[in-house]
């Protein structure tokens, strides 16, 4: 156990004695499961319950639980008997410490046990991570550590009244010790919305399999009573955000086919947009999902009002910048909430109204309203068209603002091109901070045609997320997480907060998945016309899958190295086409046993063409395509974009500590706080005309401390050391930047001096960026046990963004900046 939580378990299990429980004394028999086991486990996915269906879950259904116990435990402490805790479930406490159980996955649950002879005095921690979770004020309780709740023989981890939190990972910390007791049948009590696994995916690459169940696990822990949840850790923003639910609601249906829920969900959140802009134009496009997969055009036909008073508002708004309030939580969109109205949001909102616009136009005219086809259609065409005109975007679009330009649909291969060039040949920055955008990203990769570059995004950040350990996908992640931080390691804290691990505005990716590369999407609501058209790129040699419908199971099973294909059509669809890749040169196919194609011979509503077989118009069936091959293609593997980053060597010194004066700032420096609060020592070199703080908190350190925590000043005498901190633990304040506005365009040495000068455990997290284009220039670098001082030194061009974020500890702390010629 860290000792910095020794102290806080003391002073929060005293806390705890002397305050009511959090709930009312309610008993401890919970609702079980009515599921049944209905087949064997699926190794690549992280939900104990794949494999158990409900008789018949509906959107109305209450909660449910089941109960896990932990698949490994870690402790350094001799307190503890461990000796028939495999076995019986069952520890015998001879002394105080610590003992960390890992569940195996994160899950909607919280942590008890029971014991009829406790004497010592206790408390309970949980969290997503691999230390006692901690979030920003607000939460009921910011720290996840306390007294449990003892009910009979049972002690219970009660940190909200919903009991619910995000748990992987539990603990048991024994403050005292008086005599010998023992904890029996320790286990997390896992809360769930009856939900069935009506859809499915697998593929020749198991990660990307990994993927989209670990993309549905995430959204049904989050299913709620009567709504879509958004987060599971209680950090005071547990609630229902619209637009969050866009990606998590396709999720559903494809996964699910929960149409009921989606749609009371729809109903829920039709007149909120969470004060965000574009939020309700999500709404507009969730609702159009859920037309288009459950084909209940009545429920569309009722929310037309709504959807167009969205719809004009967006209308109205057009090109006049209107309050954004958020995007994202990537740089380039301006941080989250630090600096969301400036010009790339501006554009990707303008390009996700006019795809809006065009969207719902095409609802229109399927359900049998003209007029509003034409209207909406008519928008969507006449300012794509206004774009063009001003001969700009292509150049002045950024990744996102792009993304959303090309999912408009309305692009050409041209402006497609030129797009791709400029944004998304850079593995680094085609990346974006969070899923949630990274969704549309890989959406515009698609309808460019650029499969291969999809699949290595999803690889690059779900896949990354499963390499760092996830069971679930997180609200924010940059690839390079993985290269500083262990499996499970507390994660990068930032301008989202306290970051969340499960967070299923994430979830995107399953819908992705099941649509572009198993290829299943509808043409007409509820699927009654649809195509089959699997996008394998260069590396994948075979995709299976179902996506649930209202009239049944679409199944397809390809697989372009046996030759057998296999699809299923239910009775009340049509496929109007089904692309079925091909590996080679054909010498004849079959069709349910039956010879429909050889050499030489040709035949209705069947083509070979782009490398596909195509079947056109196949009315409802089971079949299986037998494909033998004349000659096999050799398979050509896209050659993967390499890492590259602009700033690629960074190192940090620990030795020079405050002795700085014949090592660093021969050009200048900046000491934060050195004569007063808010009053810093800064001589800057003649090539940086400003430095820009945003964020960050004052320090001055007004106690002595000897040997490294101190700065020599310029005279040659030790100095009090001030610092800017981040402004934990408020919301969203985890972070802080340093703009340094540069005048030429020469190479100069920087050096970042942080210091833990009460030695309060920090763990902080560096960013740097271009401060132009705001993309990334550099792997995310970690600052660690720097008690005695670290610099970090790297050299740069042109005007940088350095962005400082905590990890763990009180802040993340930046006590001076040093500017140096390049050696």
């Amino acid at each position: 156990m860290l000792n910095i939580y020794n102290k806080l378990i003391a002073v929060l299990f005293i806390a705890a004695m002397l305050s009511p429980s959090l709930t009312k004394a309610q008993g401890i028999n919970y609702q079980a499961i009515t599921a049944k086991r209905s087949g064997a486990t699926n190794p690549l996915s992280p939900d104990p319950l794949v494999n158990y269906s409900w008789p018949n879950p509906k959107a109305t259904d209450d909660l449910q639980t089941y109960s896990l116990h932990s698949v490994s435990f870690k402790t350094n402490d001799a307190g503890f008997d461990m000796s028939k805790f495999k076995e019986d479930n069952l520890i015998t406490v001879k002394g105080k410490g610590d003992i960390r159980f890992d569940f195996g996955r994160t899950n909607a649950g919280w942590l008890e046990f029971e014991s009829d002879d406790l004497t010592d005095s206790i408390a309970l921690s949980i969290s997503e991570y691999n230390e006692p979770a901690i979030v920003n004020e607000g939460a009921l309780h910011r720290f996840k550590t306390l007294a449990p709740v003892k009910h009979g023989n049972t002690y219970r981890l009660e940190l909200n009244p919903e009991l619910y939190e995000g748990v992987r990972f539990g603990w048991v910390h024994v403050l005292s010790h008086k005599k010998n007791w023992h904890i029996k049948n320790l286990r997390l009590i896992c809360q769930i919305k009856p939900t069935n696994y009506k859809g499915s995916f697998a593929c020749s690459d198991p990660e990307l399999t990994r993927i989209w169940y670990t993309g549905a696990y995430t959204v049904k822990l989050n299913l709620l009573k009567s709504y879509f949840g958004a987060i599971l850790m209680e950090r005071s923003d547990r609630q229902s955000w619209t637009g969050d639910a866009y990606p998590s609601q396709a999720a559903s249906m494809v996964a699910f086919g929960n149409y009921d829920f989606v749609k009371a969900n729809l109903i829920n959140t039709s007149g909120l947009d969470n004060g965000i802009a574009s939020y309700s134009l999500y709404w507009v496009l969730s609702l159009i999902d859920y037309v288009n997969y459950s084909g209940d055009t009545e429920f569309g036909e009722k929310y037309i009002e709504n959807a167009c008073e969205k719809l004009d508002k967006a209308y109205q708004n057009y090109g006049k910048s209107p309050r954004l309030g958020f995007y994202g939580w990537d740089e380039r969109l301006g941080a989250g909430f630090e600096n969301p109205d400036n010009p790339e949001t501006e554009n990707a909102y303008s390009m996700l109204s006019i795809r809006s616009w065009a969207e719902f136009g095409r609802l229109m005219k399927q359900i049998g309203r003209a007029d509003l086809a034409e209207k909406y259609t008519g928008y969507a065409q006449a300012k794509i068209n206004e774009e063009r005109n001003q001969n700009s975007w292509l150049t002045t679009f950024g990744l996102h603002a792009s993304a959303d330009a090309v999912n408009t649909g309305l692009t050409n291969f041209h402006e497609d091109s030129v797009f791709y060039q400029l944004n998304y040949t850079d593995r680094v920055n085609r990346v974006s901070y969070s899923p949630f955008n990274e969704y549309f990203i890989i959406g515009a990769l698609a309808k460019m045609q650029r499969y291969d570059d999809a699949l290595s995004s999803v690889k690059d950040v779900w896949g990354g997320q499963l390499r760092y350990g996830g069971t679930t996908f997180f609200e924010v992640y940059r690839p390079s997480w993985n290269q500083i931080l262990a499996n499970n390691d507390a994660p990068v804290n930032n301008q989202c907060g306290y970051t969340s691990l499960t967070h299923p505005w994430s979830a995107g990716v399953v819908k992705w998945l099941s649509e572009e590369v198993l290829g299943i999407k509808p043409l007409e609501p509820g699927f009654s016309v649809f195509r089959i058209l699997p996008h394998l790129g260069s590396r994948l040699t075979s995709v299976k899958g179902v996506t649930p419908t209202v009239h049944g199971l679409i199944c397809v099973d390809f697989n372009l190295r046996s030759g057998i294909n296999r699809f299923t059509i239910p009775t009340g669809a049509i496929a109007k086409s089904v692309a079925i890749p091909l590996a080679g040169t054909i010498s004849s196919v079959s069709l349910n046993g039956r010879l429909i194609l050889h050499t030489g011979m040709s035949r209705k509503n069947i083509e070979i063409k782009d490398r596909y077989l195509n079947l056109y118009e196949v009315t409802p069936g089971k079949y299986e395509c037998r494909i033998i091959y004349k000659s096999v293609n050799n398979q050509t593997l896209t050659k993967e974009v390499a890492w590259k980053y602009a700033i690629n060597k960074i190192t940090q010194d620990s030795l020079t500590g405050g002795q700085w004066i014949k090592r660093y700032g021969k050009d200048g420096y900046m000491l934060f706080n050195y004569f007063n609060s808010g009053k810093h020592l800064q001589k800057l070199p003649t090539c940086i005309s400003a430095i820009g703080l945003r964020h960050e908190a004052n320090v001055l350190h007004t106690i002595a401390t000897p040997g490294n925590y101190l700065l020599t000043d310029t005279a040659g005498f030790a100095h009090h050391l001030g610092a800017i901190t981040t402004r934990d633990p408020k919301a969203c304040l985890q972070t802080m930047t340093l703009d340094i506005k540069v005048t030429d365009s020469n190479v100069h040495q920087i050096a970042l001096y942080l210091l833990d000068w009460d030695s309060k455990d920090r763990r902080s997290a560096i960013e740097v960026f271009d401060l132009k284009t705001l993309n990334l220039l550099a792997p995310v670098q970690l600052v660690k046990n720097y008690q005695k001082g670290k610099y970090m030194v790297f050299n740069y061009s042109g005007s940088i963004r350095i962005r400082i974020n905590q990890i763990t500890g009180k802040n993340a702390a930046l006590s001076g900046v040093f500017f140096d010629p390049v050696l």
